[in-house]
């Protein structure tokens, strides 16, 4: 092996995101295409234009980070998360009609899409994870149901075209309607500078590189390589008594610790814990992203799986407003939990913005929190319904 080869790769991987995270910050139109979605779109054009070594180096590289980056990811994006009960009515019931109506919208969908679909139930369950959490947990399921890597790069992009279409119907149309056919609360809540403080691309990384900053860093990484090995040894023993079964039982275990570790408060306080776990995130993007070469991509069913995602997205919307009206919730919190749920958190002070209303952030973003948490779980769970 040359170890130079492998060097640069491991070093290029690592440091690339940076630099797009610092361009998404300094252009604008860039920045509103988002860290993540540049770095499938780099890592494609780099997978087929021939500029990566040929050779064990370069899947050597591409395999230890696709595998390593989720497990760290997890625990890291957990611990600052607090889990408590819904401060309001109408959001718990909007958190928990959102679950159902992804769940309820997938399991229907199905029997419709899923015959036609290679590994459907696999397909499914990525799905569900994505669509109740975000990328983190469809790239640990696809780790914990043994999906190729390039599968899922395949996959993981007909969502994001799917999702972005769905957003723009949001921002377009979709607030305008439910607002005319649900309750409406006095937007008098309204604070442009929240929502701009929220959704703005500033540094998260400003500091880290400090005494503080390092200090923290260090002791998330800590323990979080503690949950790991603890994850490890219990999937390694479960393993053994049910042969195939390591990765599923190894990051359900590290889902499972990181939440229990962050009602330890001094886990709970320590800083740029969730921005590392992105960063870690961001690396994944690329790194499968790179692995997507398309002379040897399998396009086999990519009509149905779209037609599928259609579906889901537009059955669970329906059905989150028709539980809204039938709960009585108010029409931004209904949409903002949705978006919550197909586009993930990131994505909510954009909404909040378009609807002018800065009451739904925290709303928005506790219901993303819950589905981080349960999203493995359920795609584990659908992809075993439906086998």
């Amino acid at each position: 092996m040359n170890y130079f080869i492998f060097a640069i790769l491991l070093i290029a991987y690592c440091v690339v995101p940076a630099g797009v995270l610092w361009l998404c910050r300094k252009v604008k139109w860039i920045g509103k295409i988002g860290p993540i979605l540049m770095l499938y779109f780099l890592g494609a054009i780099l997978a087929n234009i021939g500029v990566l070594p040929a050779g064990k180096e370069l899947a050597t590289v591409q395999n230890a980070l696709s595998n390593a980056m989720i497990p760290l990811a997890i625990p890291l994006m957990l611990f600052s998360f607090t889990f408590r009960k819904s401060e309001t009515r109408d959001q718990l019931i909007a958190m928990i009609t959102g679950l159902v109506a992804v769940i309820v919208a997938i399991v229907a969908g199905y029997p419709i899409f899923g015959p036609h679909i290679p590994n459907g139930p696999q397909v499914a369950g990525m799905y569900t994870a994505c669509l109740t959490g975000g990328t983190v947990n469809m790239a640990a399921v696809s780790k914990m149901l043994d999906v190729d890597g390039q599968q899922y790069a395949l996959l993981n992009t007909y969502d994001m075209m799917v999702s972005f279409t769905y957003l723009v119907f949001i921002m377009a149309i979709g607030i305008k309607l439910a607002r005319r056919w649900l309750p409406v609360k006095t937007l008098d809540h309204y604070d442009e500078n929240a929502v701009k403080a929220a959704g703005e691309e500033k540094n998260p990384y400003n500091g880290i590189f400090t005494k503080h900053g390092m200090s923290h860093a260090l002791k998330n990484l800590g323990i979080t390589l503690v949950v790991v090995a603890l994850a490890a040894g219990f999937a390694i023993g479960l393993s053994k008594l049910l042969p195939g079964t390591f990765m599923m039982f190894f990051i359900l275990a590290i889902t499972t610790l990181g939440i229990l570790v962050s009602f330890w408060k001094p886990v709970h306080k320590l800083e740029y814990g969730y921005d590392m776990g992105m960063y870690f995130i961001y690396i994944f993007s690329l790194v499968v992203a790179s692995m997507a070469d398309v002379r040897t991509l399998d396009f086999t069913g990519a009509f149905w799986i779209i037609g599928f995602l259609f579906f889901m997205e537009i059955i669970s919307l329906s059905l989150q407003l028709l539980s809204a009206k039938f709960f009585k919730v108010d029409a931004d919190t209904a949409v903002i939990a949705s978006v919550t749920y197909i586009n993930s958190p990131p994505f909510v002070p954009m909404i909040a913005a378009s609807m002018r209303n800065s009451r739904v952030l925290m709303p928005g973003l506790s219901i993303g929190i819950v589905g981080y948490a349960v999203g493995n779980y359920l795609g584990v769970l659908i992809c075993g319904l439906l086998s």
